[in-house]
């Protein structure tokens, strides 16, 4: 077991949500340290924070004095480090990885990043853009990744009850948090049914419902 992890979060972050996931999965014990996006301009901004992480931006991990940033970097981190029993967030073999990644990469990389609050202030700031219109902004990225993503899990053997074969991993850590932006967005999910199905096994698990954003201590 881990000692003296401590990760920097925000209870409705897609990024530290996966994080959370993946700590849960593997059983590894943290501590929680709460950066409020909103408060004052935001704590990711403030001098100590921006000294942890020049992104300023959740989730960051630290690891006694080692300083990890980015969530897919972080879980490939912990897999690789703490090994812990037979929990892997990443297959064995070389296309099972690959496979892995590339469905996270969609929703971390493609879709999160459209979404992001720093992207959805810049519109409001920039651009006038209303409410409403943000919601349908978000609506629409989520909408594209996840017709693509729908159709990679269908097109694969390996998909089982979860993104890739009968355990949860990296790919559903990323899928969870995906889903809960979609729902907050209002995005109709009955093109997907092969994500809403894995969505279902994945949050019927412990370790997605204490990863979930209204079981954290910052939650409003």
């Amino acid at each position: 077991m881990a000692t003296g992890l401590v990760l920097y979060s925000y209870w409705r972050s897609s990024a530290a949500y996966r994080v959370r996931i993946a700590l849960n999965l593997k059983g590894l014990s943290y501590t929680m340290r709460a950066v409020h996006l909103l408060r004052d301009g935001g704590d990711q901004h403030t001098p100590d924070y921006r000294r942890l992480n020049p992104q300023e931006q959740v989730p960051s991990l630290l690891d006694g004095d080692r300083v990890i940033t980015q969530s897919l970097a972080i879980m490939e981190y912990l897999d690789e480090v703490y090994p812990v029993g037979e929990v892997a967030l990443l297959p064995m073999d070389a296309r099972g990885r690959a496979q892995i990644r590339a469905l996270a990469m969609a929703m971390a990389c493609d879709i999160h990043p459209l979404g992001n609050l720093r992207v959805l202030q810049q519109l409001e700031a920039q651009f006038g853009a209303s409410e409403e219109q943000r919601a349908a902004w978000s609506r629409h990225w989520i909408g594209v990744g996840f017709k693509a993503i729908e159709a990679m899990l269908c097109d694969s053997a390996a998909t089982g009850r979860y993104c890739h074969g009968e355990q949860p991993g990296m790919a559903d850590a990323c899928l969870v948090p995906q889903v809960y932006s979609a729902r907050r967005w209002k995005l109709p999910l009955d093109d997907y049914p092969t994500i809403v199905r894995i969505h279902a096994a994945c949050t019927k698990l412990d370790a997605f419902q204490r990863a979930a954003p209204e079981a954290q201590p910052d939650a409003p």
